[in-house]
């Protein structure tokens, strides 16, 4: 389907600006060029350039997912805060005392050890969540105008990033509290973040064109993400799952994000290199896959919504 870009709608509303002032030339003497518009068959491109040229819109969105999400709450954007303490200091009562779930190693206090895999978690839940109903909320924009709809979910990323930059900074305090100094791989940090984001976005485009031809998707994701809690080492370390299973535990992306933000951080895991090969490529894969199922499906998102 071709569309016209941002250049060529500014060029069209010149030329009628001009014709509207002068008058000079007539509606016989112009020369019309048809424009054919017909859906895409076939392999679609990517055109991930048209997110810079819309990316005013995309921080909009992503602006209007803060306003909207903390908009008439007494606290705010304290949420972000609580949230992850209160839930670490359940996980500590339930997981580390009574349930006896040991840290990875006997040096990190099980309150670190929680706080640090709900880091990634959380921004993996929440863009999975944001970003596989974003479409169906936003029907009435996608049906009265052009825009890449992937502006949409990608909006989610970014207002996702404001929550995980403050939740970051906590755990940073929750570190120096209990006299933790970050590991000498904090370099590799980024490359682990941006395997979270890769999973997110991969995922959060399937659900995203999923939800918006079977709508039972959207009772479906929050299902989705309370097992896959469940399967990643949130709460305890990669080396409770028995030995002959890690292999098809790892294919678990998020095993690899959670066990790299505390190696990275936290300096605990020693076999770095199968734990995190298979979660990458995972993670590589469902981006791909992800962004093409999305394009593909994009020419119909306007009659389905």
């Amino acid at each position: 389907m071709r569309w016209l870009g941002p250049a060529s709608v500014r060029n069209c509303v010149s030329k009628i600006a001009v014709k509207s002032e002068f008058q000079r030339v007539s509606d016989e003497q112009i020369q019309l060029v048809p424009l054919y518009i017909k859906p895409s068959s076939g392999w679609v491109r990517l055109q991930l350039g048209e997110l810079w040229e819309y990316r005013e819109l995309l921080y909009f969105l992503a602006w209007r997912d803060l306003k909207v999400r903390y908009k008439q709450t007494t606290l705010g954007i304290v949420w972000v805060i609580l949230q992850p303490l209160l839930m670490t200091l359940v996980f500590t009562i339930a997981f580390g005392r009574f349930g006896g779930v040991p840290a990875e190693t006997r040096d990190t206090p099980y309150p670190v050890f929680a706080f640090c895999g709900l880091l990634p978690w959380q921004f993996f839940a929440y863009v999975l969540n944001n970003s596989g109903n974003s479409l169906v909320a936003s029907e009435r924009l996608i049906t009265k105008i052009y825009f890449p709809r992937l502006v949409i979910p990608m909006a989610g990323v970014l207002s996702g990033l404001v929550d995980f930059v403050i939740t970051f900074v906590i755990l940073l305090v929750l570190m120096v509290t209990y006299g933790i100094l970050p590991n000498e791989t904090i370099w590799l940090f980024p490359a682990f973040f941006a395997l979270a984001v890769a999973c997110a976005v991969g995922m959060g485009l399937w659900l995203a064109a999923l939800n918006i031809e079977y709508r039972d998707v959207r009772h479906t994701i929050p299902f989705l993400i309370q097992l896959w809690f469940f399967v990643s080492p949130v709460a305890y370390p990669l080396r409770v799952v028995p030995e002959q299973w890690r292999w098809l535990y790892g294919l678990n992306p998020m095993v690899g994000v959670i066990e790299g933000f505390r190696w990275t951080l936290l300096g605990q895991g020693d076999d770095v290199g199968l734990r995190f090969v298979f979660p990458m490529l995972v993670g590589v894969i469902v981006l791909i896959s992800g962004l093409y199922y999305f394009r593909r499906m994009e020419k119909d998102f306007a009659d389905l919504v």
